[in-house]
């Protein structure tokens, strides 16, 4: 079986590789992205292409399966950058991917696809998909997800199957998400769970999470098996401030949602941090996900816990973790992070 990757440096991207790279079942793996990385991994090639302007076809002749991971978060002050990669280059590769007589393609959708939902029980994937109006992240998901439909109904030919993980962690990550969520003034090396006392205890912040690895390996089942629609994925328990307290050893502090709201948004308006308040609030609404169907059609069952998971990322970010890829690796940033300052803290890309 050969595979192709699009979007293959990121978080989930090289977790994804790492899963595929693994298994006897995949002969050839090629890994696509904007920048080539120097990482290298036992039957990985690379190739350089973006999703906006390039052919992608070419790159897919011959695959089994395309695993479609390419998406931006930053520049989140440049929502039309944005759009054109997240949503119309995700159904540009789509659309390759039938030219080339591509049989199945395996998109990373998210928690964030979904509309608000409870947070005292969980929901299937058939809980509407309208995402949440405040975040550009989830109406983007959320569009991509219409689309899809679309695209279904006019390639019945291609098996597509939507993986939509929690919160997505693993040490090798940190620096990568240092910059895309934290921005150049967060103190990674505070970073230590000793160090945490206090826990902000937000009403309705409740949030699932899976480790990238998981995640990696829930590709690669959706690639090998023949499934398809939708699968929740995401381990236990459901972090919120009580059990995040739990596993930190910390104290939780009730902090009211108006006043975390406004910090978020003065902070971002102040470019201080690089996401909008929009993070939080889709961080408050979108309901907790039954994986039952990945586990039960997909074989998958996650090997870190939820703490396991926050524990293995606060690790990564007090020490600096990477990996050697543009989007991962800890030099992305220069020297002071110079680079993160230029962007303008969510201004322009990296």
């Amino acid at each position: 079986m050969r595979v192709v990757v699009v979007g293959a440096t990121g978080n989930v991207g090289t977790s994804v590789l790492r899963s595929l790279s693994a298994d006897e079942r995949v002969e050839s793996v090629l890994g696509i992205a904007r920048r080539r990385p120097d990482l290298r991994l036992p039957k990985v090639e690379w190739a350089s292409a973006d999703v906006v302007e390039d052919d992608l076809a070419p790159h897919f002749e011959g695959a089994d399966a395309v695993v479609l991971l390419a998406w931006l978060i930053q520049p989140s002050r440049d929502l039309d950058k944005l759009w054109r990669v997240n949503v119309e280059g995700s159904l540009r590769a789509a659309w390759a991917a039938r030219e080339a007589g591509v049989p199945a393609l395996v998109y990373a959708s998210s928690v964030g696809t979904y509309s608000p939902g409870p947070k005292d029980r969980a929901v299937d994937e058939g809980w509407p998909t309208e995402g949440i109006s405040t975040s550009y992240y989830s109406r983007q998901k959320a569009e991509v997800e219409r689309r899809l439909d679309s695209f279904e109904k006019a390639a019945p030919e291609v098996r597509v199957v939507r993986l939509r993980p929690g919160l997505v962690f693993k040490r090798e990550a940190a620096s990568g998400i240092r910059r895309l969520f934290g921005g150049p003034l967060f103190p990674g090396f505070l970073a230590r769970p000793e160090l945490i006392n206090l826990v902000p205890d937000i009403r309705d912040l409740r949030s699932q999470v899976v480790h990238s690895y998981d995640l990696g390996d829930a590709f690669l089942r959706a690639v090998v098996r023949e499934v398809h629609g939708a699968f929740n994925v995401a381990t236990h328990p459901v972090l919120d401030a009580k059990e995040v307290s739990r596993i930190l050893g910390a104290r939780p502090v009730p902090v009211s949602r108006r006043i975390a709201r406004a910090a978020a948004g003065l902070s971002w308006r102040l470019h201080l941090q690089p996401v909008p308040p929009g993070w939080l609030d889709l961080a408050l609404n979108v309901p907790v996900m039954d994986t039952r169907r990945a586990r039960e059609e997909l074989g998958w069952s996650p090997r870190y816990t939820a703490g396991g998971t926050l524990i293995n990322v606060l690790e990564g970010l007090r020490d600096g973790a990477g990996l050697d890829t543009p989007v991962l690796s800890p030099k992305t940033g220069g020297a002071f992070r110079v680079r993160e300052f230029l962007t303008g803290i969510g201004s322009r890309e990296p």
